[in-house]
């Protein structure tokens, strides 16, 4: 059956707003976009669904989350970044078990799906993220993260990846959601990733097509290790008894020098990166996960968006993990985004409306190599999209749809989210997960993290 939804506005993206817009879809996939008196007359038997004074849109693409560390939102206020880590993976590793983390990334899928995002790039121990995306309906990329600073550890540690990746590819076409999701690898950053194991993962991701993402140039501390082997996360390697030459250079350039860079890896946060490290990721063909909230909060700095940008550099936003945003909502992201950005660069033309809706949709879907399927409402893509209500009194009156998106509205006006032509929300209510009894659990879970 073919169904039109109709609203005041359409927002293609990748083409102008459509006023008193349609879009058509079938099963999976969008048949037709254009006025709504065009596309009524083209599918006279189509059922409507009509939205008023709203906006549709493409889903949201949030390019790099934590969805199974949603049980510690607001749990670790810890403001040094070092000790911060610490205590997460010591709660998450002591406290938490295999169920745990299942109820905490449903509950992420939860609050993702209410925020109108449709698609992440998530990096976690991948098996409760994954079963909880497969539940949800939600599209991503699950980017298995891998740890190990011990040189000695590298061969055993890829392997045991190899392995995991491949049983989770197996659950995931068994499950039959390999249209939707698919497996990447993450070696999480420079202080916990031996540069031997950074060498066999860049080899892995060739053998098995993989995509990889890598936090790197996040913080002070990261780039005084690689630099001159100081700062806090030295120290943590010191008390370990972990050796760590310092390669005294830069985390993109220490990358290159491993090979890292061959694998175009996506590099989450990018804070401290400088001029001639940007020159490098162009070369590279590096894409870039920009998550201006987290860094902001850990005190880390401003990464050189605009720079990247002007570089011809990809990036997507990404609202990292509750634990360290609190929120995960895109519209919030990329508004906190453009009025940082402005007031950094004292530019007030800087990241327009329109640019910042392309970063959480096109752009996002770009970074995460899915651009031909999503991020954009064209025919033959799938049918990801999203409704955002335009009538209540925070966006009232309107007169931009991009600007009263960015700068009047949030997660919480999205009244319609779609992916692959399933309605995974609608009229308040989640359809694909049992609400209610996920975050009852999550409150049992809450009391056995708060009893720590």
């Amino acid at each position: 059956m073919t169904t039109i939804f109709t609203a005041r506005w359409v927002l293609p993206i990748t083409t102008p707003p459509i006023v008193h817009g349609a879009v058509a879809v079938k099963a999976d996939e969008i048949l037709a976009i254009g006025s709504q008196e065009e596309i009524r007359a083209q599918y006279p038997e189509a059922q409507i669904r009509d939205f008023g004074e709203a906006a549709i849109l493409p889903g949201l693409v949030n390019v790099h989350s934590h969805l199974e560390l949603t049980a510690f939102r607001g749990r670790l206020e810890e403001p040094q970044f070092q000790r911060w880590i610490a205590s997460l993976v010591q709660l998450k590793s002591e406290k938490l078990t295999d169920d745990d983390l299942l109820t905490s990334a449903r509950l992420g899928c939860l609050e993702s799906i209410r925020a109108g995002i449709t698609t992440v790039g998530d990096t976690a121990d991948a098996t409760a993220t994954l079963q909880a995306l497969i539940e949800s309906g939600l599209r991503g990329i699950v980017f298995q993260e891998c740890f190990s600073p011990r040189l000695e550890q590298a061969e055993q540690s890829v392997q045991a990846i190899e392995k995991k990746l491949c049983d989770l590819r197996e659950y995931v076409f068994t499950m039959g959601a390999e249209k939707r999701l698919r497996l990447g690898v993450s070696p999480h950053a420079p202080y916990s990733v031996s540069s031997r194991l950074y060498e066999k993962v860049a080899e892995l991701s060739f053998e098995m097509t993989l995509d990889i993402a890598i936090h790197a140039a996040e913080s002070q501390d990261e780039l005084s290790l690689l630099r001159s082997g100081t700062g806090a996360f030295a120290e943590s390697l010191q008390r370990r008894g972990i050796e760590f030459p310092a390669p005294g250079c830069s985390t993109v350039e220490y990358f290159q020098q491993l090979g890292v860079l061959d694998a175009a890896p996506l590099l989450i946060h990018c804070v401290t990166v400088n001029e001639a490290d940007i020159l490098l990721m162009k070369e590279y063909n590096i894409r870039v996960a920009h998550c201006p909230k987290s860094n902001a909060k850990f005190g880390h700095g401003i990464a050189p968006l605009i720079t990247m940008l002007g570089a011809g550099i990809d990036a997507g936003l990404g609202t990292d993990s509750v634990a360290s945003n609190n929120t995960c909502d895109l519209i919030e992201e990329a508004r906190f985004c453009a009025l940082l950005h402005r007031a950094a660069q004292g530019d007030a033309s800087l990241l327009d409306p329109n640019a910042m809706l392309k970063m959480i949709t096109i752009d996002g879907a770009r970074v995460l190599n899915l651009d031909d399927k999503i991020g954009s409402l064209e025919v033959g893509k799938q049918a990801d999209l999203i409704a955002i209500d335009l009538t209540r009194t925070h966006n009232t009156p309107h007169y931009d749809p991009a600007a009263a998106i960015l700068f009047s509205c949030s997660g919480q006006d999205v009244v319609l989210t779609m992916v692959a032509g399933q309605i995974l929300y609608e009229d308040g209510i989640v359809n694909s997960l049992a609400e209610s009894e996920i975050v009852y659990t999550m409150r049992t879970l809450q009391e056995k993290l708060t009893n720590h």
